[in-house]
């Protein structure tokens, strides 16, 4: 079995607030009683245990677990402060269920019921579950809003906290809101999150440590060319400041490195300085989402661009495709007036905006793998001679790798003092 796993946001319904993560498996289970629920449980066991730090954040990790899974308390290796249960009717019917459940519920553990229906093995389960999972994809006609709306009363009046599932485009999250569920999950959340910034920012751990390398004595340039790296509204800021008519260059710069060196120290530190005093400190988790989404993507796109034979951009650029994929929520334009300002290399134009070539398969990919659409994942990492087995942990390794640089970046900035009183002392 191909190992895929992918995290999917939570979000609030009607606050930018991610509550948790759910952890997407590819999947197929035949039989609760077949080999095959045995091996997928194996396989997912054995990846979880490598894996359970990865991607634990400060939010909730939802995860499903099939019978085998539950009997051998792999559950056990998540913080129970942090991990909801996901249960599904073959493990509802299962005969010793309610036994293990009832056991994990003592211990402390929350539980989620997936596409909850009307039945009678589902209701047998509610005692257990804090969260009830609701399908509402394509639903969208009289009568299922009617039913939606019963189930989800139901529900509230019965204390459970509702989630929207299968929220793939607007009118599905308009749904969810007609029928007043409490979270949404689905492709089109973090879509609906990134649509809330529309604005340039700048995330305050990394802009707090680029003003601090940069007012050292002999700022480091590849320390303060890996800060701004990290973040895909700075890197557009330098790369258009740079390559507009106050420096007049005949040739258009298209890297961080030669942004630095073009502008010098001198200029840098003026830049710099002029971005602190009109940078906006309030916390925006929306804001914080699609930095992340963007930060994760460039290190996902890099990595797989290193076992694309002949692929056509090098990994640096590769990495500013991820970066760049948002810029159209944190800049307040189409994508393609944004691309036209700086000199990217076609290629990544084209993938970004018409997702055609080899970049924009590799980008279309990466989209796939996020929402967990599972035969385009596997399609198109044939057609890029992507081996599939290794997608998973590669994806897990850039987790881990933004979750530690996002925390460092963030602690520094609440731990370093504020500057705006040093920066009017020294005015």
């Amino acid at each position: 079995m191909d190992k895929y796993v992918t995290r999917q946001p939570i979000k609030a319904l009607k606050e930018d607030r991610i509550v948790g993560y759910e952890v997407l498996f590819q999947k197929d289970y035949n039989s609760i009683y077949s080999n095959s629920d045995v091996a997928v449980a194996d396989t997912i066991s054995d990846f979880l245990m490598q894996n359970s730090d990865n991607f634990a954040d400060d939010k909730l990790t939802f995860v499903t677990f099939t019978p085998a899974l539950l009997f051998r308390n792999t559950p056990k290796i998540f913080d129970k402060e942090k991990m909801v249960i996901q249960i599904e009717d073959h493990v509802m019917i299962h005969p010793l269920a309610p036994t293990i459940i009832r056991k994990y519920r003592a211990e402390g553990y929350e539980f989620a019921i997936n596409d909850f229906q009307f039945s009678p093995s589902f209701f047998s389960m509610l005692d257990f579950a804090t969260y009830i999972k609701i399908d509402i994809g394509n639903k969208h006609d009289s009568k299922d809003k009617t039913s939606l709306i019963n189930l989800v009363n139901t529900m509230r009046g019965l204390d459970k906290k509702c989630i929207a599932t299968g929220v793939k485009n607007k009118e599905d999250y308009e749904l969810a809101l007609e029928i007043n569920t409490d979270f949404v999950e689905g492709s089109y959340v973090a879509e609906a999150l990134a649509k809330k910034v529309n604005r340039m920012e700048f995330l305050q751990g990394n802009f707090f440590q680029l003003v601090v390398e940069v007012s050292k004595d002999e700022p480091d340039i590849e320390q303060i060319e890996e800060i701004i790296s990290h973040d895909a509204a700075l890197t557009y800021a330098l790369l258009k400041i740079v390559n507009s008519a106050y420096f007049a260059l005949r040739r258009r710069v298209s890297s961080i490195r030669q942004a630095l060196v073009t502008m010098g120290i001198s200029q840098l530190k003026q830049w710099v300085y002029l971005l602190s005093f009109n940078n906006d400190s309030h916390h925006d988790e929306a804001l914080e989402a699609v930095m992340k989404l963007s930060f994760l993507r460039a290190n996902f796109a890099m990595a797989l661009s290193d076992h694309v034979e002949d692929f056509p951009i090098i990994r640096s650029e590769a990495y500013m495709m991820g970066m760049f994929s948002t810029l159209q929520y944190l800049i307040n334009a189409p994508l393609d007036e944004i691309l036209a300002e700086i000199p990217v290399a076609e290629e990544i134009k084209a993938a970004l905006i018409n997702k055609e070539g080899i970049c924009g398969t590799l980008y279309k990919l990466i989209l796939s793998y996020e929402n967990a659409e599972w035969k385009n994942v596997k399609a198109m990492s044939d057609e890029l001679g992507l081996p599939s087995g290794f997608l998973a942990q590669t994806y897990m390794d850039c987790v881990e790798a933004v979750n530690g640089i996002w925390n460092s970046l963030t602690i520094s900035a609440e731990q370093e003092p504020d500057l705006t009183e040093e920066r009017k002392t020294h005015a």
